[in-house]
């Protein structure tokens, strides 16, 4: 029955719409597609009396119904007129919903009607209406337990209405109180002891009160069944997986004690905080074991994160090993290339003239790179003579070889397909050890469900020298002199001599977007809407200050669509302290570390993420001057998009804002939704709220997988779980 295609119950076209529209296919997915939140039908309401915008329940008798075509006879429209003695009211009816009440709203006829008031040609109406007779007996109870009844609200499209929706689940389910047969042979994923030692409801039971409850408490009672079965079936993957991963061979990477791992540390300007000491341990204890290390590091912007993987690549490369770092654009790319070649100095010079005795060479691999430099590169690898590559995705290339690949650091774990990932973890003779990096933080218990096949570690203490960031809202159309005010403290700080950086949403017209739009921004809002305007670029902005509030600064642009060289000039000459103010997009998310950099603008801040504006912000007071972040905003006071900006302004934990943008967002799919487009697994579970029952999932699902691995003794549990992972996702999982 839930593998019934929709066509066949609910006929061609509303299956189509479905499908193409909400992923819906089968009975099954209709079913599981749950109501988002529900309506009660409204306090009784005489018609003179309808506040707009509202449900309300009205009991009335019908004047009226006639039925009218348009579209050359194609579509049909039923139009009720009722009337209660204090008024009237239209009630109106489209497409296949004008039968029934065709049928049953004859004149004459006295029932009672629910649904929302709108206005239509300045005058009021009820759009699809629920309605129910009423007899000669039907008495006041009667109308109170219409009135008061719950209404699903589906997530819709503009193609189908949530009425429409729970239309087809009547279709589905059948009469009230005969849903027995709709739901006989579902598959329960949790093994009866679970259940009942939980106190949960059966599966049928869960979904019949999801989508036709009676009171509060048949929806609570059915959502608390339902969370169980997202959490539980996803920690069981997940621990499958961590089992598998743990039996994997690999090549153990202990360093020796006075290589080169020992020199670096020897050179080091400063002390390693308690936090990287602690994470490194918890690395190097990783990479001294015989199977392959999955952990993911994970900490504020500017806490070490990159000194920590450095220091995990030289202990590999001690053991003789080689250490790759991926990362996801060249900028970073070279930005990590150039720093880790500072630290190291001529530690990283091995085999050069000057280069330390125990010292390895460091290279760069970018898919812009010269053909010779490119042949180099590859030569260094294939024969060892490079003991770390940092790189884009030009690693993952066919004609990239390794001597001895002993770990993958991988920094921006979310800009990369599961498919890159795998391909170079598979040049190593044995897998490599992974280490996964990520500067936006995340609650510990998204991490448990996001990446369930990791250990974390967490970096929450910044290195000593690094300034507090004073953050600021600045609204633009409501008061233009705090712009004013913006600008003039740019050039203070640059009068300081410090620098700056000033971030856009876009490119330019005439170069063409790049894709640079906001990661994690919120679609577009009624704000957004009532804005009208495209976002600000780069080439337009930057000439607007040079002519403007910035003039005689030395300000130049930066963003993704210029050439590799120039890019990489741009950046050495601000780094260099060449130019006052970086016009960019947001090329400088990560990565980038310029110190004397202290003031940051960032235009149309509201179409930026939550995360993505933290991101931004750690670009300053990277050193011992205070930074200074200004979002810059014309959306009014009162709407999401300035709380969202209040938010950022009023804390620097990463932690806390990653909790307000997941709040704000939602998870999407836990399984990698960006790496594999497949419609999201969470429907009822919400990855913040529920750390109870994810946690206590995560345990039961553990024991389960350790006392039967194929789950030979939980078949309803393996079906479950291939639903679960189709094809893309079983890949997903077993790539990681």
């Amino acid at each position: 029955m839930l593998d019934e295609p929709l066509k066949k119950v609910l006929g061609g076209n509303t299956a189509k719409v479905m499908a193409d529209h909400l992923d819906l296919h089968t009975v099954g997915d209709l079913l599981h597609h749950y109501p988002r939140r529900y309506a009660e039908r409204g306090e009784l309401t005489r018609l003179s009396d309808l506040p707009l915008d509202e449900h309300v329940t009205v009991v009335a008798q019908v004047a009226d119904a006639r039925v009218h075509t348009f579209n050359g006879g194609r579509g049909r429209r039923l139009e009720v007129t009722i009337t209660d003695g204090s008024g009237r009211l239209q009630l109106v009816f489209f497409g296949k919903g004008v039968h029934k009440p065709r049928a049953e709203l004859q004149p004459g006829t006295r029932a009672m009607f629910a649904g929302k008031v709108s206005v239509f040609n300045r005058k009021r109406q009820l759009a699809h209406p629920e309605f129910k007779a009423l007899g000669a007996e039907s008495g006041a109870e009667a109308v109170e337990a219409f009135a008061h009844q719950l209404l699903p609200l589906y997530p819709a499209c503009k193609q189908m209405e949530s009425w429409q929706i729970q239309q087809a689940v009547d279709t589905v389910l059948g009469p009230a109180g005969h849903e027995e047969a709709a739901l006989a042979g579902l598959v329960d994923p949790l093994p009866d002891s679970l259940r009942e030692g939980r106190g949960l409801a059966t599966l049928p039971e869960a979904l019949r009160k999801i989508h036709r409850p009676a009171t509060k408490t048949d929806i609570a009672m059915a959502r608390d069944r339902l969370k169980w079965d997202e959490a539980f079936v996803l920690q069981v993957a997940l621990a499958r997986r961590r089992r598998a991963e743990a039996q994997l061979p690999a090549a153990p990477r202990k360093p020796g004690p006075d290589g080169l791992l020992t020199a670096f540390d020897a050179r080091l300007p400063f002390t390693l905080t308690d936090g990287q000491r602690r994470v490194s341990e918890e690395i190097f204890a990783d990479l001294a074991t015989d199977h392959p290390m999955h952990r993911l590091l994970q900490g504020e912007v500017g806490s070490g994160k990159t000194m920590v993987a450095l220091r995990a690549m030289l202990g590999v490369v001690d053991a003789g090993g080689q250490a790759a770092m991926l990362a996801p654009t060249e900028v970073l790319a070279q930005q990590h290339h150039r720093s880790i070649t500072e630290m190291m100095g001529e530690l990283a010079e091995g085999g050069m003239l000057g280069g330390a005795e125990q010292g390895t060479k460091v290279v760069l691999l970018t898919g812009s790179m010269g053909a010779a430099a490119r042949r180099q590169a590859l030569l260094d690898l294939v024969t060892g003579e490079a003991g770390i590559v940092i790189g884009t995705h030009a690693l993952i290339e066919d004609k990239v070889q390794f001597h001895d690949l002993g770990l993958v650091v991988v920094d921006e774990q979310h800009r990369f397909g599961v498919e890159q990932r795998d391909a170079l973890r598979s040049k190593g003779k044995q897998p490599p050890h992974l280490l996964v990096m990520t500067a936006t933080p995340i609650p510990r218990t998204v991490a448990m469900t996001v990446f369930g096949d990791l250990e974390t570690s967490v970096l929450d203490q910044l290195p000593s020298g690094r300034s507090p960031i004073a953050s600021h809202v600045v609204p633009a159309k409501d008061k233009p002199h705090f712009l004013t005010r913006a600008w003039e403290r740019v050039r203070e700080e640059v009068a300081a001599g410090h620098q700056g950086y000033v971030v856009c949403p876009r490119i330019g017209d005439d170069i063409g977007d790049e894709g640079e739009t906001p990661k994690g921004a919120a679609g577009p809002s009624p704000e957004d809407e009532a804005e009208k305007r495209p976002p600000l670029a780069v080439v337009e902005v930057a000439e607007q200050l040079t002519k403007g509030p910035l003039s005689g600064l030395r300000v130049e642009v930066l963003h993704g669509r210029m050439q590799p060289e120039a890019k990489d000039d741009v950046m050495r000459r601000f780094a260099a302290g060449e130019v006052d103010v970086l016009v960019a997009t947001t090329v400088i998310e990560v990565g980038v570390n310029v110190p004397n950099a202290t003031a940051m603008v960032i235009m149309d801040a509201d179409r930026f993420g939550v995360s993505q504006l933290h991101q931004l912000r750690g670009r300053v007071g990277r050193g011992s001057a205070a930074g200074l972040c200004l979002l810059v905003t014309d959306m009014p006071e009162a709407g999401p998009a300035r709380a969202r900006l209040g938010a950022v302004a009023a804390t620097l934990d990463g932690f806390e804002l990653s909790r307000i943008d997941l709040e704000q967002r939602r998870e999407g799919d836990v399984l990698g939704q960006a790496q594999s487009g497949v419609r999201s697994s969470l429907r009822v579970l919400a990855v913040i709220d529920d750390e109870e029952v994810i946690a206590a999932a995560r345990e039961e699902a553990t024991a389960i997988v350790a006392d039967d691995p194929e789950l030979a003794g939980y078949p309803e549990l393996r079906t479950a779980l291939d639903a679960l992972l189709d094809k893309e996702r079983e890949e997903y999982l077993d790539k990681g």
